[in-house]
């Protein structure tokens, strides 16, 4: 059974008898929460939104600082219990460096690699940071959050949630303004997702993960914000590469 201190990165614990995990890392200013409308499995994978501090029902925990630390954390805590069986991530854009860091200190630790790392709409780490957000003022990333919440189905509320996620929009955003690492080798094979209309970050920019691990390019129809509607052929996408 899990401990508290374990419970707490997950909005759903783990099935016991998953054949596989799908492990989502949220996006800058979001909790797990925003992977609703995503189905609870996908191919053999059940998808396992993960729960980040400073947000949702961990509000009161202070903010992780820095994607590394995060990481770290997060595999003091939880790194033996998802890699006891084959396990892949999916990021997008802000959600994506952090993925890609827990794999990296994965391989560190000599903690099993994931089958798959599904990186999307960003840029690899040694081309970053990259992003319209990071030179945002505090006007210009409230209407980013409020645009967010209408693509998340809350407009009607937006006005009002915009102050409950400003603070945190704001640190995710740092933490990904400071994220830099030189290229290097991680295990597993990587797929690179882009938007055909991403205005945010281009697919074309997305030319650098190849250096890490064998790579493959995909590019979607969508904008940047479509992946939370988890269209089809994003599903069909993960499902093939899981498979």
């Amino acid at each position: 059974m899990m401990e508290p201190h374990q419970r707490r990165w997950f909005l759903n614990e783990p099935s016991a008898g998953a054949e596989m995990l799908l492990l989502a890392m949220p996006y800058s200013g979001c909790g797990a929460s925003m992977y609703r409308a995503w189905p609870s499995r996908v191919g053999p994978a059940e998808v396992v939104p993960l729960q980040l501090p400073w947000r949702e029902n961990r509000m009161r925990e202070p903010h992780f600082g820095t994607y590394q630390d995060l990481a770290k954390t997060m595999l003091d805590d939880v790194g033996e219990l998802i890699t006891a069986r084959p396990y892949a991530v999916f990021g997008h854009c802000g959600g994506a460096l952090p993925a890609f860091e827990l794999v990296i200190q994965a391989a560190e630790r000599g903690l099993p690699g994931p089958r798959q790392i599904f990186m999307s709409s960003q840029v690899a780490p040694q081309d970053g940071p990259w992003g319209r957000f990071l030179g945002l003022d505090e006007a210009g990333l409230r209407a980013e959050i409020a645009g967010l919440l209408t693509a998340m189905g809350a407009a009607a509320q937006a006005d009002e949630l915009v102050d409950l996620f400003i603070d945190v929009m704001e640190a995710d955003v740092e933490a990904n303004r400071v994220y830099w690492r030189p290229a290097g080798t991680v295990p597993g094979r990587i797929t690179a997702i882009g938007w055909d209309a991403d205005v945010e970050v281009p697919h074309e920019l997305m030319t650098g993960w190849p250096m890490w691990a064998p790579t493959e390019k995909e590019v979607l129809r969508g904008t940047h914000y479509t992946f939370l509607e988890a269209p089809p052929d994003l599903l069909e996408l993960l499902e093939r590469k899981l498979g």
